[in-house]
């Protein structure tokens, strides 16, 4: 039997077929390649009209393309704007306070992927490190999960990554600094109401163990016992035993608020425990009969709060109806921060399904307190109210709310703007009319009594110049100047609670 000739096929894996090269087998061996013994083509393989190298190119060169094309179009559906490829799901980023992060965070994210996108299959995991969630959900027409991401390392860190375009959304569980929407200039003006949103409301528990007889504290005997100037539960009529201070760390939008409302120019004890995390502060506080600590409205669980007052006001404990009108002395808002005008479209659907009455029954359910329009039943008119405002008030029901102003003016704060729509719908729901009105503004006491009598009344008035442009006309519009603070006249945060404009309804 002659010899044989022949060529090996196996492109790509072989030289000698890459190289065309014509083989000759002798007689009696096996016809296979030489080299990598697959079976040879008898006779001269067809020629290529185009070299090898050039075919695999151009075919690597579609695949890059048709893989880069679908990975953008999955990142820009659904309104998913900035997200990028690198984070895969990933559709929404927030970032910052863990007050709100711990759970209402995911809870609304949650909510948000059902009812606003859709969703099924909804469920939060854990993240890659502590105080971070994923929330997933698989969107209509969809096979893999979407995910909202969760970052919760304190109010600070909202603001670092605002910056950094690291997140879309802001956390915080207190109003932006100076400095930072100086250094966020670049996204607008974070103070707008385009940028700054209320979120809801909570309380700064000032709490201490069940076992504790201290039932009541001034806010000067707070900031006392948390510099470490008073160190012993018997200097406030309890035990004799050395006060033990938990606080939160510097990152915490809750330390921050505590710092501005209670320390003022005082430090922290530096015996202080300080805490991440607000439930493990809570769990220590309730299990030492010694101990103090501060913590947002939710997580008292099953610690015990104190009735707080301040110089000339009354103590008021923190719940439901103090901390909505604002007036227990250590209320505070929370809120979510975005650009003015936000890349990714998801930032500003997830605001507004926050702000709406669905999300806020569920800042509620969480705990907090909701900005949704409830009458207060059973509202306590104070002994020392003028005749005026109690001859009013007698029949009539105080909304949970009250309406504040911008720091230095007489324009309304961004809360304040949306709570005027909030109450337009309540009455529109329950057929009230305007002549149901009744508006009382209020002033601190710095100045001459007839000025601040003046500016109250000027305050109110603004507020019922906003409802008629609403189209809804007050029954009556009275200033009481300085009369029934909330707070103490001496800080610059008490006299800014002191004024405001208080809203009921005559039935």
């Amino acid at each position: 039997m002659q010899a044989r000739t022949g060529q090996c096929l196996n492109l790509g894996l072989c030289h000698k077929a890459d190289s065309k090269e014509l083989l000759t087998i002798p007689q009696g061996q096996d016809f296979v390649c030489p080299e990598c013994g697959k079976p040879l083509r008898q006779g001269e393989a067809p020629r290529r009209k185009y070299p090898l190298s050039l075919v695999f190119g151009i075919l690597t060169g579609l695949v890059l393309t048709v893989l880069g094309y679908f990975l953008w179009a999955k990142s820009h559906s659904n309104g998913l704007g900035s997200a990028s490829a690198s984070s895969g799901t990933v559709i929404l980023r927030i970032s910052g306070s863990n007050t709100i992060g711990a759970a209402l965070g995911p809870a609304l994210a949650e909510e948000f992927l059902r009812q606003r996108q859709g969703a099924t299959g909804v469920k939060t995991v854990r993240g890659d490190k502590e105080d971070e969630v994923r929330v997933q959900g698989i969107l209509p027409g969809e096979s893999s999960p979407r995910t909202i991401e969760i970052h919760a390392h304190g109010s600070a860190t909202a603001f670092e990554d605002l910056s950094k375009s690291n997140c879309d959304v802001g956390m915080a569980s207190r109003k932006i600094k100076q400095e930072e929407a100086t250094n966020l200039a670049t996204l607008g003006n974070m103070t707008s109401a385009a940028s700054e949103h209320v979120l809801g409301l909570d309380g700064i528990a000032v709490i201490v163990s069940k076992a504790n007889p201290v039932q009541s504290l001034t806010k000067d005997q707070i900031a006392r016992i948390f510099a470490g100037e008073t160190a012993n539960w018997q200097q406030l009529r309890g035990p004799d035993a050395a006060i033990n201070v938990y606080a939160r760390d510097d990152k915490s939008g809750t330390y921050d608020t505590f710092k501005a409302l209670v320390l003022g120019g005082k430090k922290l004890a530096a015996n202080a425990k300080r805490f991440e995390d607000s439930r493990e502060l809570s769990e220590a506080v309730a299990k030492d009969p010694n101990g103090i600590g501060f913590i947002g409205l939710p997580y008292v669980r099953d610690a015990k709060a104190v009735a707080v007052s301040e110089n000339g006001t009354r103590p008021f404990l923190p719940n439901h109806f103090t901390v909505s009108t604002e007036d227990y002395a250590l209320s505070r808002r929370l809120f979510l921060y975005t650009a003015v005008s936000p890349a990714n479209d998801l930032a500003r659907k997830f605001v507004d399904f926050a702000l709406s009455p669905q999300g806020q029954e569920i800042v509620e359910k969480i705990g907090f307190v909701g900005q949704n329009v409830t009458p207060t039943q059973g509202t306590t008119i104070p002994g020392d109210a003028p005749d005026r405002y109690r001859q009013l008030t007698t029949g009539a029901t105080r909304l949970s709310l009250d309406f504040r102003f911008r720091t230095g003016s007489s324009e309304l704060d961004n809360k304040a703007l949306a709570d005027l729509d909030r109450v337009v719908t309540f009455l529109t729901d329950l057929h009230y009319s305007g002549q149901n009105i009744l508006l009382f503004g209020f002033a601190d006491s710095i100045g001459p009594t007839e000025v601040n009598d003046a500016l109250s009344k000027t305050r109110a008035t603004a507020v019922a110049q906003q409802f008629e442009q609403r189209g809804v006309n007050a029954s009556a519009v009275v200033g009481l100047g300085s009369q029934l603070p909330v707070a103490s006249n001496e800080t610059a945060e008490g006299r800014e609670k002191n004024r405001r404009v208080e809203i009921w309804l005559r039935r």
